[in-house]
């Protein structure tokens, strides 16, 4: 079973298994910095973060505050437009890190692929940054195939890190083959497909058969840590019990849904599409009184103001239908709703 996992031509070796620092964002700073200070005490060290993830840069600069800098990985990100925007980006996040120097510097879903002399300057100052040791790797994150094969196309990244888990399609199951393939290193975000995958050890055996890509977990609590942890000291194999579970995931979870990235935000009334869009799902996989609550019944009921201007469905990365999709799961949670009423 593979432990370790090499970022392509980067000479990156680290534990296969990433920590995804989106999450902590919702975590008080002391108990998200001992969450990833315990995580790198067990043997994690490769952390993503982001300049857009709020304060998670700043907790995890606290969490790893006095480890030799050579022990771990940092991977962060900026959705800066221009050049300008870019130093600031990166200024700020060696600032929140407390470090002199980020491993990979990746842009952050960008809508097209950064090149050298296409006007944005933005690929230009990913060289100089670079070149100054503020970074050691150049990085692009995407949700778009067409943008993510053309990053792999151009060989200007040394990293890309693009959704993958076992309910992929077989287009981005492509982009994963390809970026092996040019000597890339593949991130896998979404390992969990934003919370519809319910079991680590089920995920963790898939993506134990792929050794060149790396899984980010997105984790805010200990007893998902835990659950990783465990998967590291005792690996599990891939069986035919997780086999059919896979199976059955793949049978729930077919045609469209959303994957909960977000990138639909904002919505002009207020709308928390990224979770009201799959809540059908988020009732039948993660069972639990909390979404009948008066905080979710409100957030639900916020569907009913929908401008049906179309701003979410234009930026969805997948090309779905949100406002159909919400009205969707508008109608089924009410349904739910007042049968447990009643």
């Amino acid at each position: 079973m593979v432990q370790d996992v090499t970022l392509g031509k980067t000479g990156i070796t680290v534990n296969k298994n990433g920590f995804g620092a989106l999450p902590v964002q919702r975590v008080e700073k002391p108990a998200a910095a001992a969450l990833m200070r315990r995580a790198y005490e067990r043997g994690i060290n490769f952390f993503d973060t982001a300049r857009s993830y709020t304060d998670s840069e700043e907790k995890l600069g606290e969490a790893l505050k006095g480890i030799s800098r050579e022990n771990f990985y940092i991977a962060t990100k900026t959705p800066a437009q221009t050049g300008e925007d870019f130093w600031k980006d990166l200024e700020t996040s060696l600032e929140k890190l407390q470090m002199d120097y980020i491993d990979i510097y990746q842009f952050h879903n960008p809508s097209f692929c950064p090149k050298p002399g296409d006007g944005t300057g933005l690929y230009e100052a990913m060289l100089e940054a670079k070149e100054q040791g503020k970074i050691r790797f150049i990085g692009i994150t995407n949700h778009r195939i067409s943008v993510a094969m053309e990053a792999i196309e151009s060989g200007l990244y040394d990293t890309l890190q693009f959704p993958f888990s076992y309910l992929s399609s077989d287009n981005d199951k492509e982009v994963m083959e390809a970026c092996t393939k040019a000597g890339m290193g593949f991130i896998a975000m979404k390992a969990m497909s934003g919370g519809l995958i319910r079991s680590g050890r089920v995920s963790f055996a898939f993506m134990a058969q792929f050794p060149q890509v790396l899984p980010i977990w997105g984790i805010q609590r200990e007893a998902e840590l835990d659950e990783f942890l465990g998967c590291m000291e005792n690996p599990p194999e891939m069986t035919e019990e997780i086999l059919k579970e896979i199976e059955q995931d793949k049978k729930e979870l077919a045609g469209e849904f959303c994957r909960g990235c977000g990138y639909c935000q904002p919505c002009p009334v207020g709308i928390e599409i990224f979770m009201c869009a799959r809540m059908s799902l988020l009732l039948r996989r993660a069972v639990t009184e909390e979404y009948f609550k008066p905080y979710w019944q409100e957030r639900m009921t916020k569907i009913e103001e929908c401008l049906h201007c179309g701003k979410c469905k234009s930026k969805c990365p997948y090309g779905l239908d949100t406002p159909a999709l919400l009205q969707r799961n508008y109608q089924d949670y009410r349904e739910v709703l007042e049968g447990k009423i009643l």
